[in-house]
């Protein structure tokens, strides 16, 4: 997958959160309560002030006090119901977030997957979308009333001593100066942290996914080192992060404090001179802290906020990539497939398919045979669909298949591969995978009997609610391959697709899957890749591919006749 090289700006992520389904009414609750806390905030230093000034001038009464109790309850009150909702608004964000990311994943073409590491792209389902729930949940509102707080409290303070609050500007313009150059390298970093975390993830997903093969060949030391060098260029950013965090703190932290001190002593001149009271010196210091709290949520928000932007760039990366067209005719009930001067490649230097062209009757068989790397399994990934051709035209029953909606095609197609990979669940699932209604248990049970699979689903503790594991390592490969075969049934297919179906099984197990094959093959339209000669000598026509074309077409008998390689094919095998 190539990612985006241009930073977004500030405006195309408002524009990305715009797309994004916001509970209004959560939203608008949790800012109102957050602005009530924050002007509850700002009347406690006017009351302070008040409370103050009253013990000097013998005027002091309880229902101060009990008003600012009243107060400190309400705001408490307000804070933890505004948590809940901002929390809830963040997650709802989210979900739709990953929903519209998941749902997209799903719809674009293998040739995605392809190019891809499985890991990088749950990394963007996952981490990424968590960064922006933390921006939103934890940072976004705070923001806002952050800078209501802000202003009020200057407002106040330009109102109670407006020389003191001249003063306390003056550090505005200083902090900013030092955090935009900051806020720059931390996007930097922050970038660079998600793509090396995706890489990371990439990694963990490889490895854990083919543990087996890791294990076979001792590689463990080699994935090990692998490993470890990402989390050690992790390690790197998230101390180049710290770095940028530690200038970041302190130098907030110091001009605060700076201003604290500047206040105290000007605001303390003040008060021994009479020209300030107690009471406003005291309501200062209060307003003092509502402006300092809010510059130091304002520095996280700056952080979150570009952290946010990174993941947002590599989300986007994603969700701007075309899908898979799902719009089209309806296929034609019955008819042939036909591939017509048919190029294609992976690499647009080197071709794999060159100018495939035959025919393949409704109800007949054809069999691919010939040499490893001669395009056979490539020609089931173009009748699917997962690629489309370079040059030259599918065509089913007369209809160019790329006219006809990608889901009404791949309804008509049965895939029975030499692997039949199986998804963690039960045998049950597995047989009804892809169905959106639950098929009754009758026609589950006769489609793995006419798979030959009922007999060793019935021997097994569960039955068919026997959990097949990671992949259906729990099955021997018959098994599994029997169970494809019963979903294969299931479906009810019009065409078939069965790439080295009985290959790597022992002769048991292939007389088994052979005779299932039997069975799902009568009356559907076949196409078979096959090695061994012996499974599809009964096929209606053989086609012999060497490097992307056909060298040979026709019956058993009539290739053994006219064709060379094939003749030696045969006799090498016994035939």
């Amino acid at each position: 997958m190539k990612e985006q090289q241009t930073s977004m700006s500030a405006k195309q992520f408002y524009a990305f959160l715009k797309t994004l389904n916001w509970p209004l009414g959560v939203a608008i609750g949790a800012f109102v309560l957050a602005l009530f806390q924050t002007i509850a905030g700002l009347i406690v230093p006017l009351m302070t002030k008040g409370l103050v000034d009253s013990f000097g001038e013998g005027t002091f009464t309880w229902t101060t006090v009990l008003f600012l109790v009243a107060l400190f309850i309400v705001q408490a009150v307000a804070g933890g119901f505004s948590y809940y909702l901002l929390s809830y608004l963040g997650e709802s964000v989210v979900a739709d977030l990953r929903h519209k990311v998941w749902t997209h994943v799903l719809h674009l073409p293998v040739s995605f997957y392809d190019e891809t590491e499985t890991g990088e792209t749950m990394s963007r389902i996952t981490q990424d979308t968590t960064v922006l729930k933390s921006l939103v949940s934890d940072q976004l509102v705070s923001f806002i009333t952050g800078i209501i707080s802000i202003v009020g409290a200057v407002s106040i303070l330009l109102y109670l001593d407006w020389k003191m609050t001249l003063i306390m500007l003056i550090t505005v313009p200083v902090s900013v100066f030092i955090m935009m150059p900051l806020g720059r390298m931390m996007h930097k970093v922050a970038r660079a942290t998600q793509a090396e975390m995706a890489k990371f993830s990439g990694h963990l997903g490889r490895t854990l996914g083919d543990i087996r093969l890791v294990k076979a060949y001792r590689a463990e030391p080699i994935e090990e080192e692998k490993g470890n060098v990402a989390i050690r260029t992790l390690f790197g950013y998230g101390l180049k992060e710290a770095k940028i965090q530690a200038i970041v703190s302190p130098v907030m932290t110091l001009t605060m404090m700076t201003m604290m001190i500047v206040i105290f002593g000007y605001g303390g001149a003040q008060v021994a001179k009479g020209a300030l009271s107690a009471g406003t010196l005291v309501a200062i210091l209060f307003l003092l802290f509502q402006i300092m709290m809010p510059f130091t949520q304002m520095a996280r928000f700056f952080t979150a906020f570009q952290k946010a932007v990174g993941a947002t760039e590599r989300i986007q990366a994603i969700t701007n990539l075309p899908v898979e067209p799902t719009e089209g005719v309806l296929p034609a009930p019955e008819g042939a497939i036909a591939f017509d001067d048919v190029h294609f490649g992976y690499d647009e230097e080197e071709p794999i398919l060159r100018g495939m062209s035959f025919v393949a009757n409704k109800g007949t068989i054809t069999a691919f045979v010939g040499p490893s790397g001669g395009g056979k399994t490539t020609t089931f990934s173009l009748l699917e669909r997962f690629y489309e051709p370079d040059r030259g035209t599918i065509r089913y029953g007369g209809v160019p298949i790329d006219d006809i909606a990608l889901t009404d095609w791949r309804k008509k197609i049965g895939y029975v591969s030499q692997e039949s990979p199986l998804m963690n669940g039960s045998i049950t699932d597995n047989i009804a995978y892809g169905l959106l209604e639950r098929p009754s248990e009758e026609r589950i049970r006769n489609a793995a009997e006419a798979a030959n699979a009922l007999e060793f689903i019935e021997q097994l503790p569960d039955g068919f609610e026997t959990f097949v594991g990671e992949r259906g390592m729990k099955l021997s490969g018959g098994q599994r391959q029997r169970i494809a075969i019963a979903r294969a049934l299931l479906h009810d297919p019009d065409i078939l697709l069965l790439d080295e179906a009985t290959s790597n099984l022992d002769s048991g197990s292939e007389a088994h899957v052979q005779e299932a094959m039997h069975v799902l093959m009568e009356g559907r339209t076949t196409l078979m890749i096959a090695h061994r000669l012996s499974t599809v000598t009964h096929a209606d026509q053989m086609l012999f591919i060497e490097k992307g074309t056909i060298t040979g077409r026709g019956t058993h008998e009539q290739l053994y006749e006219s064709h060379e390689k094939y003749r030696a094919y045969a006799q090498g095998q016994g035939l």
